[in-house]
């Protein structure tokens, strides 16, 4: 699952890769087999869209074959209509994505995070009335916690409405809080889960040990989501293990990643070809429950959702 334009972000920052760039590396992540395409209407405020809705329009028989999600919830634009999970902003939202896009409609459409500004029924109303309209397939979540998910998925089984698919949460060695509900409830429901930045937003890789410029310290989202030292640590630690094994960093943390029984499949993301190909590369490593468990043993173990870790399985 690739994260097209990927490292393009919230509005108003540029995109790490151009188009020519993105196009390339949707050229070589559908020749090598992939088919998933993940991007937001927030990601360079509308750029990323355009981007990957050019290249699908040159491509049309990769577009017969594309899944293509996008994600709705963030400003975009001055009103107070523009920002949110209400009926209105969803639809406006999507049909925005959509002529972005240059589609009738997406396979995916995932609300980006929760709205504790709007009623869940609402929300939950609106991306039926999209699913009605045929604007989308399968409706889904993203940064949404197991309570929020599951209240979502209540709703729709009470009034026969569509039900959720898939959930996008992040998930890494050093972001494990996933496992404690999220993955769990996701087993529980059926609900496939297509986790976001698998090598830490490259904290995993190891460049970020010595000078490299990159989002982990150009951006200050990022900045402070790794910026603990224990991180810095797990990721030590972990580089040095896959390279005393002859792995290459970024391929073992999506590997292991991918190997968790409750993963449907990591995004991941590249701006040039030899990141996407050690994200790609992944798919070779034999990820046996023995290495996983070496690799597990690196990261902190969350604390379980009720708080009782004596009670915790050794």
């Amino acid at each position: 699952m690739f994260d097209a334009a990927a490292e393009s972000r919230r509005s108003g920052e540029a995109a790490e890769a151009d188009e020519a760039a993105s196009h390339k590396l949707l050229d070589d992540y559908f020749a090598w087999g992939g088919n998933f395409i993940d991007t937001a209407d927030v990601y360079s405020a509308g750029k990323s869209e355009e981007i990957i809705g050019r290249w699908l329009k040159t491509h049309p028989d990769e577009m017969k074959q594309a899944v293509i999600a996008t994600k709705g919830r963030f400003t975009m634009g001055p009103g107070p209509n523009d920002i949110g999970l209400s009926r209105k902003h969803l639809n406006q939202a999507l049909n925005a994505s959509l002529r972005r896009l240059d589609i009738e409609h997406v396979d995916l459409y995932q609300m980006h995070a929760w709205d504790a500004l709007t009623p869940i029924e609402e929300s939950m109303r609106g991306l039926e009335d999209l699913v009605r309209a045929g604007k989308v397939i399968y409706p889904a979540v993203s940064n949404w916690s197991a309570w929020q998910t599951q209240r979502a998925v209540d709703l729709q089984e009470r009034n026969n409405w569509a039900r959720l698919q898939v959930t996008q949460p992040m998930y890494s060695l050093v972001k494990r809080q996933a496992e404690v509900e999220i993955l769990p409830m996701a087993e529980a429901n059926g609900i496939g889960v297509i986790p976001y930045s698998p090598a830490g937003a490259g904290l995993l890789s190891g460049k970020y040990f010595g000078n490299a410029t990159g989002r982990l310290r150009s951006n200050k989202m990022y900045e402070a989501r790794y910026g603990e030292p224990w991180m810095h640590e797990i990721a030590a630690k972990f580089v040095a293990f896959c390279r005393g094994r002859g792995l290459h960093p970024v391929g073992a943390a999506v590997a292991w990643v991918a190997t968790h029984p409750a993963i449907t499949a990591p995004i991941i993301g590249a701006r040039n070809i030899d990141q996407l190909q050690a994200s790609l590369d992944s798919v070779k490593i034999e990820m046996s429950p023995a290495l996983r468990a070496e690799i597990t043993a690196l990261s902190r173990t969350p604390p379980p959702a009720t708080d009782r870790s004596e009670e915790q399985r050794k």
